[in-house]
């Protein structure tokens, strides 16, 4: 196939040797399978931000680190420099995210270089050796539903012990390799400790889970791991191999407001015996 203006660089640098076709084009990139050397690989290629369709927040960009001070005033400020700036940064958060969840052992594909903004990864592939295909793509029975959704449920623990939350987790960005899900699609990661926006995204990543296999075991729709977790993890609890079991319940327990005004009356009082305490004094001689 004809090569890609956005791969070219790669070729003439020899990081790829061909580009073999184009595997998908998604909401925010296109990825191609490439050859390097003997090994068969992939190649992420972002989208400019005014041709995707999944746009940056607030939501997702909150608590992220830029290189300087110069680069965080621009990419307030919305300058021409801000902007390439705020893209490089878009990208590279995925970069960041997959060397990150693979050193923790989090099943994600890969990643060996990036490039000219260009992203090359390993290639997931199925039990024939070709690309694996999306979890949305696939039909499964109810059993493998309950075996996928729980080794998913890990896979999210896992991250969040990393410090990290997917953000956009579903069916449409996991692939099925033929030893089990694979995560894919990182740049809006937060990070789980830096960003106030984590809770929520964790949970309706969790959820997203939840709805997509409980079509095929519905018992999965009445879960709520994703509260669970979050709570494990705000009070330090969460540990790779604590035991989840899907249930949560809220506190609903009263405030009793009669024991907190007498704290508040007790407060008052403490403070006005320290003021008449405090004018005796000043009024005593010397």
């Amino acid at each position: 196939m004809k090569t890609p203006t956005r791969l070219e660089p790669l070729l003439e640098d020899g990081l790829i040797d061909d580009v073999v076709r184009q595997l998908m084009s998604g909401k925010e990139a296109t990825v191609y399978v490439v050859r390097c050397g003997d090994d068969v690989r992939c190649a992420k290629v972002y989208k400019e931000a005014n041709k995707r369709s999944f746009r940056q927040s607030v939501d997702y960009t909150e608590g992220r680190k830029v290189k300087s001070s110069r680069q965080s005033r621009a990419m307030e400020k919305g300058s021409k420099f801000g902007r390439k700036a705020q893209e490089e940064a878009w990208q590279s958060a995925e970069v960041d995210a997959l060397y990150r969840l693979a050193a923790a052992g989090v099943r994600v594909p890969k990643p060996f270089n990036f490039y000219e903004g260009v992203l090359l990864m390993e290639l997931v592939t199925d039990a024939n050796g070709n690309a694996a295909p999306r979890l949305n793509d696939v039909e499964l029975t109810a059993e493998q539903a309950r075996i996928y959704h729980r080794a998913l449920i890990q896979e999210v623990v896992r991250m969040l012990c990393a410090g990290i939350v997917h953000g956009d987790l579903s069916e449409f960005n996991i692939l099925l390799s033929q030893d089990g899900p694979v995560i894919i699609d990182l740049p809006q990661a937060v990070d789980a400790a830096g960003n106030n926006q984590a809770k929520g995204m964790l949970e309706r990543d969790v959820d997203n889970l939840a709805s997509y296999f409980g079509r095929f075991a519905p018992e999965l729709l009445t879960s709520q791991y994703g509260k669970e977790i979050w709570a494990l993890y705000a009070h330090g609890d969460l540990k790779l191999d604590t035991v989840l079991s899907g249930r949560f319940r809220e506190e609903t327990k009263a405030v009793d407001l009669k024991s907190v005004m007498r704290e508040i009356d007790d407060v008052k009082k403490a403070e006005a015996n320290r003021l008449l305490f405090k004018a005796e004094a000043e009024a005593r001689p010397d």
